[in-house]
């Protein structure tokens, strides 16, 4: 049984837990914050290059090019993105899951793309090939990760390397609710065209739709990748925001109950010296 001592010990233990795990939260939910308008703000720009698309596609056959090239799938990438560091609940592992099944269903020879360190030693430690690592702030990834990001996969793609690459990612809804998810970044394919967008009769380019391509396809590309890396941050400061706030309240809830345990051992304590002392002035008396 614990003693008085160690039981205060343990109560200052917790204490400086619970100062850790609340500034955590506090950071986290300020950088939350953040992340959240960064993602409302690109996804306009987002669902425009997709309407952009659907209506270049609703044209009819688009010209070929290096991007939307069709190929059997003997290799390919997956560009996974986790966070640079851990106390962030299950997310980081709800990743590196989801990532290690669609590796494990898919056939062919994988490549790995990694944005943060978690996924990236995690994969390499368990054999598989980590062409390309990319190191992120604690605030999260830049658009400069971004472009390196695409540049690579693109380069990979068009020399031939892989034959196809995929994006696994967490998309953010609220703090308490991120869904992992793996999406086909190579061969860029046209989303399907909605109903009502004109046909390729009503439709004209200027410039030509080999200019439009060549300018439009990049793009597009780094928008998924750019979409998904703040999708991805906000998930990670959710996460790790409601992980913090779930600690701190384990704490104080630890130090309620030591605090009460301390104070029985003490009474209990008082309770003994007492009985000791009234049981030797009856023995002075007999």
């Amino acid at each position: 049984m614990a003693t008085l001592k160690q039981i205060r010990l343990r109560i200052r233990t917790a204490k400086n837990i619970q100062q850790i795990t609340r500034a955590m939260k506090l950071v986290a939910a300020a950088r939350l914050k953040k992340a959240t308008d960064r993602v409302l703000e690109a996804r306009p720009y987002s669902e425009k290059l997709k309407e952009l698309m659907q209506s270049m596609s609703a044209a009819g056959e688009l010209p070929s090019h290096p991007l939307m090239e069709k190929r059997p799938v003997k290799k390919y990438a997956v560009v996974l993105i986790t966070a640079e560091r851990g106390l962030a609940g299950s997310y980081n592992t709800n990743m590196i899951r989801r990532a290690t099944e669609f590796l494990r269903d898919t056939p062919g020879e994988a490549s790995l793309v990694t944005v943060g360190k978690k996924g990236q030693q995690f994969l390499a430690r368990r054999g598989y090939r980590v062409a390309h690592s990319v190191t992120v702030p604690s605030a999260g990834a830049r658009l400069q990760d971004a472009v390196e990001v695409t540049a690579k996969v693109r380069q990979m793609y068009e020399s031939g390397e892989v034959d196809a690459v995929f994006i696994c990612y967490s998309k953010f809804y609220s703090p308490i609710r991120q869904v992992p998810q793996v999406v086909q970044l190579l061969p860029i394919e046209p989303p399907p065209a909605a109903d009502g967008h004109a046909d390729s009769q009503s439709m004209s380019f200027e410039p030509s739709p080999e200019a439009l391509l060549g300018t439009l396809l990049p793009r597009y590309l780094q928008g998924l990748v750019w979409q998904a890396m703040l999708e991805a941050t906000a998930s990670e400061h959710g996460s790790r925001m409601t992980a913090m706030t779930s600690a701190t309240d384990n704490a104080g809830k630890m130090i309620s109950n030591l605090t009460l345990k301390a104070n029985r051992e003490r009474q209990a304590g008082i309770t003994k010296e007492i009985l000791e002392v009234v049981s030797g002035a009856e023995a002075l008396t007999a």
